[in-house]
């Protein structure tokens, strides 16, 4: 597919990146998605529902995530909308929310995510940490994928431990009938020596029929061709 292609073929259309853990590398992945996206000619936005472990600056909880979705995407969406909610604490939102006092509401999330679907030609959506990870309550990410009818990329680590992590999350997903797009496993260190990075995405596609879109390797400077074709993989499946 083209980039032409592409940019003709998606309208407010939007994309779930979850991950199988915390720290896997869900923003890096995003951010490079947002700016590949962004060169093919589409325009795109990034939401962030919540965001935990702010930094106080000035008075003011700073969701960095956010931020780099946001410089990534170069839009200048009101951050309410954006990133609707907020926390110091570096925990899941159900917990944070809980011990900073506030309500996470279902409804307001959902409202900031069709505002800004029916502005842009695809909105990338991250999560925080994995796919059972709670919101609030009983209410999981997993729960606000299906709400909001949306697919999802899945990203990984590489190493050990790795088919267990995402085997799990890739039937969690099926079990509420959530389409999965693919895996994208993201290399957090240098470990080209370890043979199960080699042996991973070939036994992940075996045992779930689930494609591994693309192995980011590990690297200082985003790589830009890389995510221009995992971009282009992404679409086609649109």
């Amino acid at each position: 597919m083209t980039q032409k292609a592409i940019a003709t073929k998606v309208m407010h259309k939007g994309i779930f990146i979850t991950g199988t853990d915390t720290g896997v590398g869900k923003t890096f992945v995003s951010v490079g998605l947002l700016k590949a996206l962004k060169e093919t000619g589409l325009n795109v936005c990034p939401m962030k529902p919540v965001e935990t472990g702010c930094k106080i600056k000035k008075g003011e909880l700073v969701p960095e995530d956010t931020l780099k979705l946001i410089k990534a995407a170069q839009v200048s969406e009101p951050m309410d909308l954006i990133n609707p909610y907020r926390f110091r604490q570096p925990l899941a939102p159900a917990i944070a929310s809980e011990l900073e006092g506030a309500v996470i509401s279902r409804k307001k999330i959902i409202s900031a995510y069709n505002k800004l679907s029916n502005k842009y030609d695809i909105t990338i959506i991250e999560g925080a940490g994995g796919i059972m990870v709670p919101i609030r309550k009983n209410y999981l990410f997993l729960d606000l994928i299906k709400d909001l009818a949306l697919p999802v990329i899945i990203v990984s680590r590489p190493g050990l431990g790795t088919i267990n992590h995402t085997l799990l999350t890739i039937e969690a997903a099926r079990n509420r009938g959530i389409d999965i797009i693919g895996v994208i496993i993201n290399c957090l260190a240098d470990i080209r020596k370890d043979v199960s990075v080699k042996t991973n995405p070939q036994m992940i596609e075996k045992l779930t029929g689930i494609p591994v879109l693309g192995t980011v390797s590990y690297m200082e400077k985003f790589n830009s061709k890389l995510f221009k074709h995992l971009a282009v993989k992404i679409m086609s499946t649109l």
